[in-house]
């Protein structure tokens, strides 16, 4: 059984909520869900790469983050949203090149907190990195 709430157009997020954001920028994209899991790309090059030429943790961690948390909206429903907590990270193989791939997988699903696993691989499916990630569920303020 699924664990999503919201009907998900791919198109739809890749073009239109990552409009002008830093998933923009960075070229990340969302591929595929499955009933438990969020996967999404991102490519090693020259807006990824740190100085000495591998993928930059940072980069890294944003793909993990984008991937929990777009996930975790996915589950919520109208009108909750949610906002990242912590965000812990191993970085364990580096890349030069390619395209990463992320896999977000629930771990808790709370009524104020969801965390999410996320397993970052190389085209060659090796873990690249690992990243858990704590949300905070909340209802939207009337600014």
């Amino acid at each position: 059984m699924a664990i999503w709430h919201k009907s998900v157009n791919l198109d739809d997020i890749n073009e239109t909520v990552h409009k002008d954001t830093l998933m923009e920028q960075l070229g990340i994209q969302i591929t595929e869900l499955t009933d438990n899991a969020m996967i999404g790309t991102m490519p090693v090059d020259h807006r990824t790469r740190q100085p000495f030429g591998v993928l930059h943790g940072g980069a890294s961690v944003a793909l993990a983050e984008t991937l929990g948390s777009m996930a975790c909206w996915l589950t919520l429903e109208e009108p909750l949203i949610c906002f990242g907590m912590d965000i812990q990270a191993n970085h364990i193989r580096p890349m030069t090149s390619g395209l990463v791939t992320g896999i977000a997988t629930q771990l808790h699903r709370g009524t104020t907190t969801q965390i999410w696993d996320i397993r970052l691989e190389d085209e060659q499916h090796r873990t690249v990195c690992v990243a858990r990630l704590t949300l905070a569920i909340r209802t939207p303020r009337n600014n």
